[in-house]
């Protein structure tokens, strides 16, 4: 009997501290802003524990002050981003407007020395002034010959939608207003109102829809040049759907996909459900680096050496672990979050080294520091609940060790997969906004135009300039010669 109450008393203590974590969790969720920087008072203080605790001294990146594994990985980036005082220029591609202001002819004259003045210079300022934007009506005319025995008419230039009422301009501002403004279309009928125009949220879903579906051949092209990616990073998130054979929104996921600094794309993928079906089937074909969380849908890519995909961990996930459970466990979590702290302070050096700098970099500085922290976590597992959020932590690192070290055998790899959990963030601003998806289709069109708008943002391109300049005249570009108005390479024929 006390066995059985000792066993049952310690389920439910582990039952409990699951709960009061996930309550934390909760309320710092509802009240906090959410953030996982560590202050350098933070850092100090677990490394005065690690000194405390460990026999040896810590290994440090190396000796200068710049790697001090007290010092906060952000600090130096937020000295970089102190401005000075003063105001910043206006933007100097703007059309510029000059008015002068001048004297009036009674004031010209000085009334005490009788003397006309003379002008002596003058004094400028500039301001900014908004011209609202408006809408005009393009009529085309073809002009119609004929003579005796045949008539011929003028063509005019094709449009993306033929038969419409939108030309390519209206198309872009409409698909920039929704995926990259996050403006749902009940709001952007009520702008167009404001204009004098009655446009419905109906008709413009059809353009998305329509645009989509002309843009395919490049969204195809653009899968290519993802596919000679050395390393993709992936990740997903989710999304509410309706359906109609439902009485609530069901959940499905949309899979951002972005390339390499050689290959500047992010595609986007919609699936109606997280199965393993969805991200197999868009990565048939590839064969490469795969960085991601450690979804248990991908381990069967892995396992498979025909596949020829081969797993890096991120090390941003890994961290969120420990730094949950640092509020249950200081003691334990603070030196771990340290040594993590010191290699991103590795990294941060390595930022601007070419590939075989950098993994030798990483190989003389970071590897020892991996085997520190791997010992470490291997000393503590036996002292930590498994199923607290320090057992989890510490079992989520040690089970995806391989992949999490992964980085420090290629130069060309990331310590983690934030670049494609930025991807993700435009996703979680959007839902926000538009709330739900209304079908799958509407899904897979969000996730098409989604594509365009992120990677011209990559490479710095203004989406509506592209999306105006591609809607014009897809319709006539030969499809042999797609691959020229991907964003980036459209970018490098623009300048």
């Amino acid at each position: 009997m006390v066995l059985d109450l000792m066993a049952q008393l310690d389920r439910e203590f582990s039952e409990r501290n699951k709960i009061e974590a996930l309550l934390r969790e909760l309320l710092d969720a509802r009240r906090n802003r959410k953030s996982e920087q560590l202050s350098t008072d933070q850092l100090a203080l677990f490394a005065a524990a690690w000194q405390r605790q460990a026999e040896a001294e810590p290994t440090k990146p190396n000796d200068s002050d710049d790697d001090d594994p007290n010092a906060n990985p952000g600090a130096d980036e937020s000295a970089r981003k102190k401005r000075t005082g003063g105001r910043q220029p206006l933007a100097r591609h703007l059309k510029r407007e000059r008015i002068v202001h001048d004297l009036a002819e009674e004031e010209k004259h000085c009334s005490t020395c009788q003397q006309d003045l003379r002008p002596i210079g003058e004094e400028s300022s500039e301001r900014y002034e908004y011209i609202p934007a408006q809408l005009t009506v393009i009529e085309d005319i073809c002009k119609k010959y004929a003579c005796g025995c045949t008539v011929k008419t003028a063509t005019k230039p094709s449009q993306p939608i033929e038969k419409s009422t939108a030309g390519a301009s209206l198309l872009a501002q409409v698909i920039v207003a929704k995926t990259a403004d996050h403006l749902p279309l009940h709001r952007q009928e009520k702008i167009f109102q404001r204009h004098g125009v009655d446009i419905s949220r109906k008709t413009m879903g059809g353009w998305l829809a329509q645009c989509a579906d002309l843009l395919k051949p490049l969204y195809g092209s653009m899968k290519e040049v993802l596919f000679q990616s050395k390393v993709i990073g992936t990740d997903d998130t989710s999304v509410k759907v309706l359906d109609v054979k439902l009485t609530f929104a069901r959940t499905g996921r949309i899979w951002p996909y972005s390339g390499d600094a050689a290959h500047p794309v992010i595609l986007y993928d919609y699936t109606a459900t997280r199965e393993r079906a969805g991200p197999e089937e868009f990565l048939k074909g590839y064969r490469g680096y795969l960085q991601a969380d450690a979804y248990g849908g991908y381990d069967a890519f892995f396992k498979d050496p025909a596949r020829g995909l081969i797993e890096v961990g991120c090390w941003a996930h890994a961290r969120r672990y420990f730094h949950k459970a640092l509020e249950s466990d200081q003691a334990r979590m603070g030196p771990t979050l340290l040594l993590i702290a010191q290699l991103y302070c590795v990294e941060k050096q390595a930022r601007s080294l070419e590939s075989e700098e950098r993994l030798r970099l990483r190989q003389l500085q970071s590897q020892p520091i991996l085997e520190k922290l791997h010992n470490y976590l291997l000393e503590i597992q036996g002292e930590v609940l498994p199923k607290s959020p320090e057992g989890r932590a510490v079992r989520y690192t040690l089970k995806n060790w391989t992949a999490l070290t992964r980085y420090c055998q290629d130069g060309d790899l990331q310590i983690d997969n934030n670049a494609t959990e930025r991807a993700i963030r435009s996703v979680a601003v959007g839902r926000n906004n538009w709330v739900f998806f209304g079908s799958d289709e509407g899904g897979k069109t969000a996730a098409v135009l989604r594509s365009f708008v992120a990677s011209c943002q990559r490479v710095g391109v203004d989406p509506f300039a592209w999306l105006k300049d591609i809607l014009s005249r897809i319709a006539d570009h030969p499809i042999t010669r797609i691959a020229e108005l991907l964003p980036h390479n459209w970018a490098s024929a623009q300048a």
